[in-house]
């Protein structure tokens, strides 16, 4: 049954079972669709790690069927326009870790995952958060292709939401282009916290922390 589907694929997450969820997409495609669901987990863990493991999960089918990865990414960018009602909000992330895991079969999608920080206003800043995650985490395999979002991630370091300050410095430090965090030095002593996650975990940083972090990396490869 699909509940006891899902839930064995809850479990595995929780447990970090990865590899084992990896090998069943191989044989399942439709676990991109249980996961999928369960972004949704109201365990933010359960719901990030979900995110993550789609990405695999999608690489994994994708080595056999490219188009039927195609065709969910274009579920979920449904997902978050108007007629949707913009009910996808781990969308943005999703999308990128599935174009993340393989670039070279779905880089028809990266200018339109781009386009969701030019989206208006109050559609906007539901995604605005997550789009800068899955920007940062695709910069670190395929950064001139995303390079072109680095005005809309600048214009993002002056967001009221320490959430997407945050995810905006590290995004830069990502992409190569820490550079523009010179003329936002309030950053270095902005202490609000913010929800990230990194290596499976989800862990509270500061704003100044990303920040700090992304000009040093920028510093380490410059």
């Amino acid at each position: 049954m699909a509940s006891d589907r899902k839930e064995q694929l809850r479990d595995w997450l929780a447990k970090q079972r990865y590899q084992a969820i990896i090998e069943l997409a191989g044989r399942k495609k439709r676990v991109l669709s249980f996961l999928t669901a369960l972004t949704y987990d109201t365990d933010p863990l359960i719901s990030w790690r979900a995110v993550e493991v789609i990405g695999l999960a999608a690489g994994r089918i994708a080595a056999d069927d490219p188009e039927f990865v195609r065709n969910h990414v274009r579920r979920l960018m449904w997902l978050i326009n108007h007629e949707s009602g913009g009910i996808g909000w781990r969308t943005p992330e999703t999308i990128g870790e599935i174009l993340r895991s393989c670039p070279e079969c779905f880089a028809e999608f990266v200018p339109i995952l781009l386009s969701c920080l030019d989206m208006e206003e109050q559609d906007a800043v539901r995604f605005r958060a997550g789009t800068l995650w899955a920007i940062g985490r695709l910069g670190q395999v395929m950064p001139e292709a995303v390079r072109g979002a680095v005005a809309g991630v600048f214009h993002c370091l002056d967001d009221p939401n320490p959430q997407v300050r945050g995810l905006a410095a590290w995004c830069l430090g990502e992409l190569g282009t820490a550079e523009h965090l010179a003329s936002h030095s309030l950053l270095l002593a902005d202490e609000s916290l913010v929800d990230f996650y990194e290596n499976g975990q989800l862990i509270s940083k500061s704003v100044a922390q990303l920040a700090r972090t992304a000009l040093e990396t920028s510093r380490q490869t410059g």
